[in-house]
């Protein structure tokens, strides 16, 4: 039997890899689902008329949006029987306000959301790293393997911007309409998020750990 729910730890023997391109598939996923709901709503509502219960399409947008997070983490557990540890505080996160946004017909709070998320990674973080854990090895230690120091500064850095993106988003939702807040979250956040990992490569280089040798004796 299992004693971890949660994903072990990144060193961990135990820790079962999934492949990167599946893993971001995974994230994206939902987004691109409530980005699509959100712009066709209406056509979606005439398909699938139960789909008018839930209200307009931000609403509708949200219900699938809901679903989609659901069937991410079902399918991580299917493969790694185990749950990420981020895409799972997102998912409760969306569970509850996207639950408070279907029952009050709210779309502040589905609009907040993102903002509660980004604040509370940030402040996990960077918690973290108070009591000595880099704890950014359980997101990218698939994709990169980088030695204790490495992790720190990545760890920092990352708890850094998600401050910067909760707050980002704040300044958004307050202050354009609802379907510039939609295409901002999904086609401007991503590409922001893109130019950060970038600016982060000459870091990833300095810290990179050198592959073990497998056969020190072969030419």
């Amino acid at each position: 039997m299992r004693d971890h729910i949660l994903e072990e730890d990144p060193n961990s023997p135990a820790r079962k890899e999934m492949n990167p391109l599946l893993k971001f598939a995974l994230e994206l996923g939902p987004l691109l689902v409530f980005f699509f709901a959100n712009s066709r709503g209406d056509q979606l509502a005439e398909a699938f008329p139960v789909l008018h219960e839930l209200g307009g399409p931000l609403f509708i947008a949200t219900g699938l949006f809901m679903a989609a997070m659901a069937i991410s983490l079902s399918v991580s557990w299917a493969i790694t029987r185990s749950l990420p540890i981020m895409p799972l505080v997102s998912g409760a996160v969306v569970l509850v306000f996207g639950t408070l946004t279907l029952w009050l017909q709210d779309e502040t709070f589905i609009k907040m959301k993102p903002t509660i998320v980004n604040a509370l990674f940030g402040a996990v973080l960077l918690g973290g790293l108070a009591f000595g854990k880099s704890l950014l090895g359980y997101v990218f230690d698939q994709a990169f393997k980088l030695d204790a120091e490495g992790w720190r500064k990545m760890t920092l850095r990352w708890g850094l911007f998600f401050l910067f993106l909760a707050v980002l988003n704040e300044v958004v939702w307050r202050n354009f309409s609802t379907d510039a807040w939609v295409a901002f979250k999904v086609w401007g956040t991503m590409p922001i998020t893109i130019v950060f990992m970038l600016t982060q490569i000459p870091l990833l280089k300095r810290h990179a750990l050198e592959p073990k040798v497998a056969d020190a004796g072969k030419s």
